[in-house]
């Protein structure tokens, strides 16, 4: 075995190696691979991209070619990576629907907006296209930097002379390591706007700014809601926007209603979105949609949903905007690279570096033609040399034996430099006409009145500015088009609670958890005993479970049988028609599995002077202060701890010094003091209300107040009214009283209120029929006693429930009351 050469050995720190490693490799993926230019608005591959092409003269007035030599050009000299990624780039940079002003002029297949990926690059051909001209104009005219390729056999550009402000136009995406940029492409027209006054005026802020830039214009089209996230963008470099499909509900001869989609959100894929949708149908979470059509085509994109005669569009297309794509949020992240540095950038920050690279462009030519054109003048002034003493000119070429010698007479006789005496050897015999010695002199006047123009251009920063505006506005007026995204002023206040009308709102669920809301006079007062009318289109399998009457402005509490709490306000809660069957309670609020709403409660402004009475069906009870609940999370909170095997099923609002009586299923109900339960917070699990017998359990809870009645309902539709002062106050725990008769004739209780004489009750049953009827109406009986008959129901129906409702002026008066038909 060889012996190792130790000399050639050198200890190194692990631990200072990997940082030292990982720190060059993360520089090169910021500076070299992932963000773009300040500059140019490019990443080193689109720029080589876009040089590769202008080096191969593969411009927009010339026929396309080949993507795939293209491809082999950009890789074989200025980007050692794999041709897939250079070929995918090439091809974004071809999309209609990726770049606002597409920077390649494309031919064949390069994808679509529903993510089908482009044709193989032998398939494709590709040139620049006309914008993209405006990337590379100048750019022999020493206007930027050019470097050593990967191995020095090239040169390629630090940066494109870009007479257009890309990074904005355009846009950029990129992901290095640690950082990540995010910049919307804007509308050509309103950023050379903004950079015309800016120069003008270097004292402008961003909101002056934002009068020529409202926001990003996404190639999608799309909307944007308000301007709150925008401007926080341009102000800070960071923000967010929400952007939305631009949709219209189109009505059909039948009374159906369409939901047409025309735009979606940037960057969004029109075929996934599709099976979204489907997805959502298909798991119920969005009812009322009977068909999915997709009728793009080259005229433009067209997403037909059609829906189910009595769905409404506007809660279902809000559900859309909640549950998919239709809806988005752009994070906007302007990062870029700054004299090799990322930085976070401000709108005016983009717009003034892109001004200091045009300024130092347009420098850079000017010098370059002042040396081009001195160059020329100087040639020129030899020439006029020769013209004026022609004749000694001549005679002293023919006497000379070989041109160095010609050269070196014509500088010694007539002071000429080297490269003046060599144009008068090159200059041909025509150009001692007189027409072609006055052309000589013509020129030599232009030329001589160029130079002063270029000096006077590099000696005034004004004049190098006005250049800058006039090609700008020349770029504005050959490229610029219409603004495709709308940025509506206005939704960032769209809960504002002075848009919208105060009403009185019934709010329904049924069994199965669908919601909505109805005006309270929907409900015609009927009189006790009549058959009710439809008021909610249920399936088979579903019914009516809850009702309660609140405001439009309110809170509304949602209470789940697992013991949490949910908050909407009563608008937020979808409005449809009298026989519709409402929306899912998932698409409203974050409701967890297994959950199910058990107890509803309108709170007008949360405080601690009152109190929240929670129930459970085992008879725990528990009493919160109300402020406890004043900041509910999106996903809820735990109001009580329920045990496994119990549910919560009543919640009532207190004073703090009322007494509280609860039925239950066998007919027994307790009065007690809200005071024998101390007050506790939210995770508390509670004390016992009642003590059940084996079998029963709780059905009812109310505010007892000897002004007021005890109602209870059966299932088969009997019901009755006894006085509060009936029931004693007992201690909280015990077995609690006799309050009803049960026999198989009326059935086991069902519900249990207080009520008083002014109110309505809505009574329903499991077949989703509602009556409403005066709670006048109903006879008042003992405790011990069946009830009468407050509703006629089917053999195949049962009372699923009740709800008090407030009388409403508008309601009809009471015609006539009915004789009990049972009062024992």
């Amino acid at each position: 075995m060889a012996e190792q050469d130790e000399s050639r050995i050198q200890p190194v720190d692990l631990g200072k190696q990997m940082r030292d490693s990982f720190l060059e490799y993360a520089m090169s993926v910021i500076v070299s691979r992932a963000l773009p230019d300040v500059r140019d608005g490019l990443k080193p591959v689109h720029r080589r991209i876009m040089y590769a092409m202008n080096e191969l003269g593969i411009t927009s007035d010339k026929p396309h070619k080949k993507s795939a030599r293209i491809v082999g050009e950009v890789i074989g000299k200025y980007h050692p990576h794999g041709d897939s990624a250079v070929y995918e780039t090439m091809v974004r940079m071809a999309q209609d629907f990726s770049y606002r002003y597409e920077l390649v002029d494309g031919h064949g297949n390069f994808g679509s907006v529903d993510g089908d990926p482009a044709a193989a690059m032998r398939y494709t051909e590709a040139r620049m296209s006309k914008i993209s001209m405006e990337m590379v104009r100048d750019i022999r005219k020493d206007t930027i930097d050019f470097v050593n390729n990967y191995d020095e056999s090239e040169q390629e550009p630090v940066v494109l002379p870009a007479r257009f402000p890309n990074l904005l136009v355009n846009g950029a995406a990129g992901i290095a390591v640690g950082m990540a940029t995010n910049i919307p492409p804007h509308q050509l027209g309103e950023v050379i706007d903004a950079l015309l006054e800016l120069s003008k005026n270097p004292d402008l802020t961003v909101d002056d700014l934002m009068r020529y830039i409202p926001g990003p214009d996404f190639p999608t089209g799309g909307l944007i809601l308000g301007r709150d996230g925008i401007k926080r963008a341009y102000r800070t470099g960071r923000g967010s926007i929400i952007v939305r499909a631009k949709v219209q509900i189109e009505e059909k001869a039948n009374g159906k209603q369409d939901i047409v989609v025309t735009e979606i959100p940037y960057q969004v894929n029109k075929a996934k979105l599709i099976e979204r949708i489907a997805e959502l149908v298909k798991e119920k979470r969005l009812d009322g949609i009977t068909d999915l059509r997709d009728e793009s085509d080259r005229e433009g994109m067209r997403l037909v949903i059609e829906l189910r005669r009595d769905a409404n569009a506007n809660v279902l297309l809000n559900n859309l905007y909640k549950h998919t794509a239709l809806q988005t949020s752009f994070g906007i992240n302007m990062l870029a690279l700054v004299d090799k540095t990322p930085r976070i950038l401000t709108l005016k920050e983009c717009l003034d570096y892109y001004l200091k690279h045009q300024e130092e462009v347009i420098r850079r030519r000017t010098a370059f033609d002042l040396k081009k054109a001195e160059a020329r003048a100087h040639i020129l002034e030899g020439l006029r040399v020769a013209l004026d003493h022609l004749d000694a000119v001549i005679a002293l070429i023919r006497q000379s034996k070989t041109a160095d010698i010609a050269r070196a007479g014509l500088m010694e006789n007539f002071n000429l430099t080297e490269i003046q005496a060599q144009a008068i050897l090159d200059m041909r015999l025509q150009r001692l006409t007189g027409l072609e010695r006055e052309k000589i002199e013509q020129e030599y006047a232009e030329l001589v009145q160029r130079i002063a123009e270029l000096k006077s251009i590099l000696a005034d920063e004004q004049k190098v500015l006005h250049i800058i505006r006039k090609e700008l506005s020349e770029i504005k007026e050959k490229y610029n088009d219409t603004r495709r995204t709308e940025i509506t002023v206005g939704f960032d206040l769209l809960e504002d609670e002075d848009l919208i009308e105060k009403e009185d709102i019934v709010i329904t669920v049924s069994h199965n958890g669908y919601v909505k809301r109805m005006p309270v006079n929907t409900y015609k007062t009927q009189n006790r005993g009549g058959r009710g009318i439809q008021g909610m289109g249920t399936n088979e399998d579903d019914f009516v479970e809850h009702l309660f009457q609140t405001n439009t402005h309110d809170h509304v509490l949602f209470f789940t049988n697992k013991g949490r709490v949910y908050q909407l306000k009563g608008y937020e809660i979808p409005e449809l028609g009298r026989t519709a069957k409402g929306i899912p309670i998932i698409n409203l609020i974050q409701i967890e599995k297994n959950e199910y709403i058990t107890a509803f409660f309108p709170v007008t402004e949360f405080d601690d002077k009152h109190f929240l009475v929670f129930l459970t069906k085992k008879g725990i009870t528990k009493r919160s202060p109300l402020s406890d609940f004043s900041n509910i999370r999106k996903g809820g909170l735990f109001a009580i701890t329920v045990r496994e095997e119990d549910e919560l099923m009543g919640v009532r609002l207190t004073d703090g010094s009322q007494d509280l009586i609860v039925g239950t299923k066998k007919g027994m109900a307790i009065r007690y003091h809200e005071t024998d339960v101390r007050a506790m917070g939210r995770t508390a699990a509670g004390v016992k209300a009642i003590t059940l017998d084996p079998g029963d359990e709780v059905v009812g809870m109310g505010i007892a107040d000897d002004a007021k009645d005890v109602l209870i309902v059966t299932e088969k539709g009997f019901g009755k009214r006894t006085a509060c002062s009936e029931y004693r106050l007992q201690t909280r725990g015990g077995k609690g009283l006799k309050t009803c008769n049960i026999t198989e004739k009326n059935g086991e209780m069902i519900a249990m209120r207080t009520v008083e004489e002014d109110e309505d009750l809505m009574i329903i049953t499991a077949n989703g029929v509602i009556i409403r009827t005066p709670v006048s109406g109903i006879s008042r009986l003992g405790r011990n006693t069946m009830g009468v008959t407050l509703i006629r129901i089917d053999d195949k129906d049962s009372l699923a429930t009740i709800a008090r409702i407030q009388r409403n002026e508008e309601d009809e008066e009471i015609q006539s009351d009915i004789e009990p038909e049972e009062n024992n």
